[in-house]
């Protein structure tokens, strides 16, 4: 073989060489970035067994949640039960995040305050287990590449999935537990109503029957009967009367009351309604629990209802013009008299 040959063989064995050398640089330069990547990546998802939230959202001020037994309680700024459901929601949610990209490692001032990471604009989460930290991050501004988190110990802003803004993002009364009745309805036997009209009661037999100060409700209507305890079955609070006193809700001297009992001593249900809050809703309270609830007009309204209420309507099955109609029917009035029409 000529020397020159053996050269240019030589020439390309280093050239192949060095190619090699170059592209393996090149692959371990990406392995050693995404693993580099990856180790700043911070881990976000809680564990099922968190026992205590804080979350400091804006001009909402900081609500605190903490699970005392098997049930979820607010701590803070008041002491109430919480929504045991929207807790869940949230706990779920939170054992989904994951820090997806890095966004910068070395957010400037400027780029906090494009990521909304200024004072008084992120939304602050923290997660414990005891008095384990298990999560702590604040949420700022959502876009196309993702929900922006800061996380304690990180000094990037990274791209979050899995974040839900509005299981976060309640006010106090959002967190509370609005409930005030659950029952079935169709294990109602017999339910009163005491207001200014007096007593009202009804009781289910074959059918439901009731009195008005212990006259029978002539054409009582069963579907507005129904439709009553439809409306309490299952009731949940409009609002809280949190702070007011018996003279701003009038519950020591309700305007009215209605109790609901069930089958086979299977429970009772009492809920006094006072004063008006705002618009034509009222104030109202269990027996026996200190909670003012504010409750809506419809509900109001049966509690205050006179008989008419439970009536028959006056033109239901009313004969054609010019056609004589049947004989007047006596029906109880409010006043507990009788009246023909």
């Amino acid at each position: 073989m000529e020397r020159s040959t053996q050269i240019w063989i030589g020439v390309v064995i280093l050239a192949a060489l060095a190619g090699g050398v170059y592209f393996k640089s090149k692959e371990d330069q990406k392995i050693g970035t995404s693993q580099m990547m990856s180790a700043e990546l911070p881990e976000m998802k809680v564990p099922e067994d968190i026992d205590k939230i804080s979350i400091t959202n804006l001009d909402k001020g900081e609500v605190v949640l903490e699970k005392k037994g098997d049930t979820w309680e607010i701590t803070k700024p008041i002491q109430a039960p919480a929504n045991q459901a929207h807790v869940k929601s949230l706990v779920d949610n939170m054992k989904e995040l994951k820090a997806k990209d890095v966004i910068t490692m070395a957010p400037s001032e400027d780029q906090k305050k494009e990521f909304q990471f200024e004072p008084n604009k992120g939304l602050h989460v923290v997660a414990y287990k005891g008095s384990d930290k298990k999560l702590d991050a604040t949420f700022g501004k959502s876009g196309a590449r993702g929900q922006m988190a800061m996380v304690e110990g990180k000094t990037g802003i990274f791209a979050v999935g899995g974040y839900a803004s509005y299981l976060y993002a309640r006010d106090v009364k959002g967190w509370r537990d609005a409930e005030i009745f659950k029952f079935d309805d169709a294990n109602v036997n017999q339910f009163t109503i005491d207001n200014k009209n007096g007593t009202l009661s009804f009781t289910k037999g074959e059918k439901w029957a009731g009195t008005a100060k212990d006259k029978s409700i002539v054409d009582l209507d069963e579907d507005r009967v129904k439709d009553a305890l439809r409306t309490f079955k299952s009731l949940n609070a409009e609002d809280f009367g949190d702070g007011k006193t018996s003279a701003d809700t009038g519950l020591d001297s309700p305007e009215g009351k209605i109790a609901i009992n069930l089958k086979d001593g299977a429970g009772n249900y009492v809920l006094k309604v006072g004063k008006v809050s705002t618009g034509n809703s009222h104030y109202a309270q269990k027996e026996n629990d200190s909670t003012i609830f504010v409750i809506g007009q419809h509900v109001a309204d049966f509690v205050l209802a006179d008989a008419s209420k439970f009536q028959k309507s006056k033109d239901a099955g009313a004969p054609d013009a010019g056609k004589p109609g049947p004989a007047p029917a006596l029906t109880v009035t409010p006043a507990g008299g009788a009246r023909a029409y």
